[in-house]
């Protein structure tokens, strides 16, 4: 277990869902609705936070959910209990996933790659778990290729992941470096804000 990202996330916890700011959840929620409605089989959603993408869930799934940090689950626990159908929260590190091989259909990420500290090592721990052929679908923000922004985020990134995320990781190519067979990238902000579906190739 990362304990250093672990108690920043716990630090975090707290104040976290007014740090995420309504207006943003409030502007993303389609996106994120539109996205998870693609749930189905064996899911593993990571990094569940607090739980506000919860509300964005389809009703009637059975979803193993995992966050680095129980303080966020703490606060989780309410909107877990709300949900309409059945979700599993574990405290576990991307890093060190206890799941068998192959355990999932699909994986589910929601801006979960601008925290992971060694994300293309956490994504090779997700297609470990995730079957061949099976699909994974994120909700990421990343760094920017055009100028002045480019440089603005790699800046911020300086200040940002003492206390939260990256502002600046390259998360398709690092999707791509995994192994993953990325098939769709859509951005929804210029190219910050975007979702990414890949898939784990099956192997000849």
């Amino acid at each position: 277990m990362d304990l250093s990202t672990q108690e920043k996330w716990d630090r975090a916890a707290p104040n976290f869902d007014l740090m995420a700011g309504k207006g943003a959840e409030k502007r993303w929620r389609p996106f994120k609705t539109a996205l998870f409605e693609n749930m189905d089989g064996r899911i593993l959603f990571l990094a569940l936070g607090t739980g506000l993408d919860i509300e964005t869930f389809p009703p009637g799934k059975i979803i193993t959910a995992i966050d680095i940090s129980p303080k966020m689950l703490e606060v989780a626990a309410p909107r877990i209990a709300a949900y309409d159908g059945e979700i599993s929260a574990q405290v576990m590190d991307v890093h060190e996933l206890s799941f068998d091989d192959h355990s999932f259909d699909q994986v589910f990420t929601s801006c979960t790659f601008c925290s992971v500290p060694r994300p293309v090592e956490g994504l090779r721990a997700l297609r470990r778990v995730l079957k061949p052929g099976g699909e994974v679908f994120m909700f990421e923000h990343t760094g920017s290729r055009y100028y002045p922004f480019k440089i603005m985020m790699d800046v911020m990134t300086v200040l940002s992941r003492k206390i939260g995320p990256d502002m600046n990781r390259a998360t398709v190519t690092n999707v791509r470096s995994a192994g993953f067979e990325v098939l769709e990238v859509n951005n929804l902000f210029m190219d910050i804000v975007k979702t990414i579906k890949a898939i784990n190739p099956i192997q000849a």
